[in-house]
Order: C-alpha cells, then sequence, then structure tokens
C-alpha cells in the first residue's frame, strides 16, 4: 500500500548516495510504501539531461523503471488551487512544481519525503517527512 510520496532531492540522494540515509529509511518503510509524482521524475530527466551526462540518465532512468510514478489525476487541480491561493495570500508562494508536488501528495493522501521541509511546511494538512534528517 502507498504512503510515502518521495520528492526530488530525496530520489537524488538515492542516485548519489545508494547506501546514505534516504536508502536506509526506504528499506525500513519498504518499497511497496513508495512512489513518486510524475513533475518529480520530469526535474529528474531534465537535470540528468541538464548535465549532459548519458551515466546519470542510465541512473535516473533504472531508478524511475523500479519505482511507481504516478500521473496527475482530477483531484490534483482542486488541491493545486486551495494551495496557491492560501500561500499567495499569505505572501509565501512556493515554486511551481513544488506547488504540483505538494498537490499531488495531498489528492492522494500521501506523506510527502522531502528534505525541503521548511517550503512544504506552510502547506495546510499536508504530512510531511525528511528522511535525510539524521
Amino acid at each position: 500500500m502507498l504512503r510515502h510520496l518521495l520528492d526530488t532531492n530525496i530520489l537524488s540522494d538515492l542516485l548519489r548516495h545508494p547506501g546514505g540515509l534516504a536508502a536506509r529509511r526506504l528499506a525500513v518503510a519498504g518499497e511497496a510504501t513508495v512512489c513518486t509524482s510524475i513533475v518529480v521524475a520530469c526535474e529528474l530527466r531534465y537535470g540528468a539531461a541538464k548535465r549532459g551526462s548519458g551515466k546519470l540518465s542510465e541512473r535516473v532512468e533504472r531508478l524511475l523503471e523500479n519505482l511507481e510514478v504516478l500521473p496527475l489525476d482530477r483531484e490534483v487541480d482542486r488541491h493545486y488551487a486551495e494551495i496557491r491561493l492560501h500561500l499567495e495570500r499569505g505572501g509565501q508562494p512556493i515554486g511551481p512544481n513544488d506547488l504540483l508536488i505538494a498537490a499531488h501528495a495531498l489528492a492522494l493522501d500521501l506523506t510527502l519525503v522531502s528534505d525541503n521541509v521548511e517550503e512544504f511546511a506552510r502547506i495546510p494538512h499536508l504530512t510531511l517527512d525528511n528522511w535525510l534528517a539524521p
């Protein structure tokens, strides 16, 4: 059963440090409980393409092949609108990809696993976990 939506910085850590903190937390949570958003997959593929590294692109592809990558569905748009309005009214908007990732986690009632806790903590009702915190 899916419980955790992994953000870009968590998956990047898994790529850089296969035996690191995120990997150890993943082992405890269990691979069957984790997924990521298509938005995160886009960010990872873009980052690899920007670096121009075939080796990195291959590692990203292997990671994404072994991880459930969820498409956006109709509930995401409602959460996106609510989050964006709330943050803009508070004068603290976040980036468009982070907004979509947070809306995706809320729409599916998943815990967002990210090292970007300061930004995501401003989003009401979003459950967060940081697998890179010691």
